[in-house]
């Protein structure tokens, strides 16, 4: 059966079929994660580029479409047809940059921020059981994992982590 070796050159750890079971479970827990959220964005007509869109502009609110662009990894073409329904539709606000009048910065209406709850309020809870149920020791374990799976610097760097937990 086929391993995987820590950097190194040390002992193999990991089986193959263990890859491929976190491959699959990675793909039954998105489904799981998105399913409510894709019910409540068919009431509104919206997909998961919606919910994407409403979840950073809410988390960061004041950001810019450049920064938004750069987190979201989509074109400008793709971006634009959704924020400019999301815009028409009155779930978020376009302000024009105080600084540099060219930059859009983004923020959720009170319309927006409420879809934005009720979209994650179930990830959330999710969230909760799972870290809950698995312990500290698992979270911070979650953790590497999942830093060790974003291929971007920038974007681990986004999170407050140790150089051991994916850096």
């Amino acid at each position: 059966m086929d391993t995987l070796a820590p950097k190194g050159g040390e002992t193999p750890f990991l089986q193959d079929e263990e890859l491929r079971q976190g491959i699959e479970m990675m793909f039954y827990a998105y489904r799981d994660f998105t399913a409510e959220p894709d019910v409540i964005l068919t009431r509104f007509g919206f997909g998961r580029a919606h919910h994407r869109v409403i979840y950073f502009v809410g988390r960061y609110p004041g950001m810019t479409v450049s920064s938004l662009l750069g987190i979201l990894q989509i074109t400008k073409q793709s971006l634009n047809r959704v924020l400019g329904q999301l815009v028409r539709e009155g779930f978020i606000l376009q302000k024009t940059g105080v600084e540099d009048r060219r930059q859009r910065l983004l923020e959720l209406t009170d319309k927006g921020r409420s879809l934005e709850m009720e979209l994650t309020a179930n990830q959330r809870e999710r969230f909760a059981r799972a870290y809950r149920d698995a312990g500290d020791d698992a979270v911070a374990g979650f953790r590497k994992v999942i830093l060790g799976l974003m291929t971007s610097d920038e974007d681990r760097d986004r999170f407050d982590y140790d150089d051991d937990a994916g850096g």
